[in-house]
């Protein structure tokens, strides 16, 4: 006996796999594409926190979220024997003039009030082991951003929930409780039907480079993620394309964000991507995730959103939503449900 069917093999649909076989439910998960063929199968896993300003339910979400991540997985990576990728490093951003720099400064007082003990936002004078420099010799470093390589991350987690007795299908019928964590697939039915802007796809394109710092923090500069990974690469990106001809190409948006990339870390001068990726982000007109009943389905229900930020609320998702499916729990933001969207 199925108690709950996930349409959807990507970040979202395996989060709340996990977590429903966790409080004892059977689960089926059917993708006609296979694991992480849609926007979860990238390379640059930057879960890194909103600013600690204008603090929101999303924000504290987020926060609870990033914070659970490091538990979440480990205890996957341990089920699968694999490697998700998944560090706490950190992350790093340039200080570029003497108004960021006093920004930043009402930020790290803000962070030790929202983020307590937590984590840390500070304002140091070196770029670590980046070897950088920044225009007023300051860099942010704060310590709730971590690194994941969202591909593997998938594979790790698929396994994992096959080592727990997870169904994994191609194609097959609706059984239990019924849930969409289809990404982009389920902005653009939902909106076609009911003739409004339920969402939408955001084109993302990304190079990976062969470059070895896998103790490094992560950096961001210039909107450019470089994320170091543990298996010696860096994997840099990513382009946010709202008009595009084709979702899994790549073109001239991709060779002008590598060469920003090469004039920011010199490293990268003269080296060629050992793989590009390019897919569609789901993006919901709210841009926050969207956790509840199916707007066509009445007797069905919807994850999906979470433009930029899916891989770090994923895992907090996941948990909220199974408690509300199988525990009757309802500990779901406001902000996250889909009439918010329409």
């Amino acid at each position: 006996m199925i108690d709950i069917t996930i349409r959807g093999a990507g970040i979202m649909g395996l989060t709340l796999a996990w977590h429903c076989l966790n409080l004892g439910a059977s689960v089926r998960v059917i993708d006609p594409n296979g694991i992480a063929n849609g926007a979860s199968g990238g390379i640059v896993g930057a879960l890194a926190p909103h600013v600690p300003e204008n603090w929101n339910a999303k924000k504290q979400f987020q926060l609870e979220s990033l914070l659970y991540s490091q538990k979440f997985w480990k205890s996957v990576d341990s089920v699968s024997g694999l490697n998700s990728g998944y560090r706490r490093t950190g992350r790093l951003q340039p200080l570029m003039d003497e108004h960021s720099v006093a920004l930043a400064q009402k930020r790290k007082e803000s962070a030790d009030n929202l983020w307590q003990n937590f984590a840390t936002w500070d304002i140091i004078d070196n770029s670590k082991d980046w070897n950088l420099t920044s225009p007023t010799g300051l860099w942010i470093f704060d310590t709730l951003s971590a690194i994941i390589y969202p591909k593997l991350a998938c594979l790790s987690l698929a396994q994992a929930l096959k080592n727990k007795g997870c169904e994994f299908l191609l194609d097959g019928k609706n059984l239990g409780k019924v849930i969409w964590a289809t990404g982009i697939h389920d902005l653009n039915r939902i909106s076609i039907k009911l003739e409004k802007n339920f969402g939408n796809g955001v084109k993302g394109q990304a190079a990976l480079f062969k470059l070895t710092k896998p103790n490094s923090v992560q950096l961001f500069a210039e909107t450019l993620h470089f994320i170091p990974h543990f298996d010696g690469t860096v994997a840099i990106g990513s382009t946010s394309e709202r008009n595009f001809e084709h979702e899994n190409t790549n073109d001239d948006n991709l060779n002008a964000l590598i060469l920003k990339a090469s004039n920011i870390l010199p490293e990268l001068k003269g080296k060629d991507p050992i793989c590009t990726w390019a897919n569609v982000r789901p993006r919901s007109s709210s841009r926050a995730p969207v956790l509840g009943k199916h707007p066509l389905f009445p007797s069905e229900f919807i994850m999906n959103g979470g433009f930029k930020i899916g891989l770090g609320m994923a895992p907090q998702m996941g948990k909220v939503f199974s408690e509300f499916l199988l525990l009757n729990e309802n500990n779901i933001p406001t902000e996250f449900l889909p009439n918010v969207s329409l």
